[in-house]
């Protein structure tokens, strides 16, 4: 069995440097150009979908929405989780403008 000896700033920085790497491997960037929440019209122009595919998409249960501000708000940066997380709805509902922009930022 191997023994090893750190010293407490060496720890203190390599503590730091794991906790930053999985912060940023885990949070999700909201592009500056997209509010911190969305109306459902900003929503249904940012995917490029219809009214109707906005309501049925908001009356899932794993749908980030948040009805306590009179209207219907999407929180930007748990909409952006769960497009990453719900890709195959995406495909399959979204408009070909969003597509586009998705395809570009993700390379």
């Amino acid at each position: 069995m191997s023994i090893v000896v750190i010293d407490s700033d060496d720890l203190e920085r390599l503590l730091e440097k794991v906790v930053s790497k999985a912060i940023e491997a885990y949070a999700v960037q909201v592009p500056t150009s997209l509010p911190p929440v969305l109306s459902i019209k900003q929503f249904m122009e940012l995917l490029d979908i219809s009214r109707p595919t906005a309501t049925e998409v908001m009356r899932r249960p794993d749908f980030p929405v948040n009805r306590e501000f009179g209207n219907p708000r999407i929180p930007t940066a748990l909409l952006l989780r769960w497009i990453d997380e719900h890709t195959e709805w995406i495909d399959n509902n979204t408009g070909e403008d969003f597509k586009a922009k998705r395809r570009q930022a993700i390379g």
